[in-house]
């Protein structure tokens, strides 16, 4: 899969970068703000954006608004270090993929990179909506 990593943390793309290259993904772009992923986005055109919320400039939440105006069919899933309801539920509403809180176990993400691809797989056949999946927490 083809994955742009969009986290103001340079640590933290670098760990996702990691983990993704290991279990045989392609990391297109790496990014540290949502200004920045609008503008790469459709440079690159990935399979799977990996954003974080809390960043500056642009937030992800409305990094995620304007992808989806640009590419409704976007796969998005949301990385924060904040594990709060309100965003997890705002991101979903917006049309996030899925939730992913920090820090995670590289199982927990892959698992969900996993679930996302296996529904694009399927939708692609039966070219029909994609439906958000699961939110992954560890504690």
């Amino acid at each position: 899969m083809r994955v742009m990593i969009v986290d103001d943390a340079e640590f933290m793309r670098m760990v996702i970068k990691d983990i993704l290259l290991m279990h045989g993904h392609e990391v297109v772009a790496e990014v540290g703000d949502g200004e920045e992923a609008i503008q790469t986005y459709m440079e690159v055109k990935p399979d799977l954006v990996l954003m974080d919320i809390i960043m500056p400039d642009m937030d992800g939440t409305e990094a995620l608004q304007k992808l989806l105006v640009m590419d409704p069919e976007a796969k998005v899933v949301m990385c924060s270090s904040l594990g709060q309801q309100a965003l997890i539920t705002e991101s979903m509403k917006i049309g996030a993929m899925g939730f992913i809180v920090k820090p995670f176990e590289p199982d927990g993400l892959m698992d969900l990179i996993r679930k996302i691809a296996d529904q694009i797989n399927v939708t692609s056949t039966a070219k029909r909506r994609i439906k958000p999946i699961a939110t992954i927490q560890n504690r």
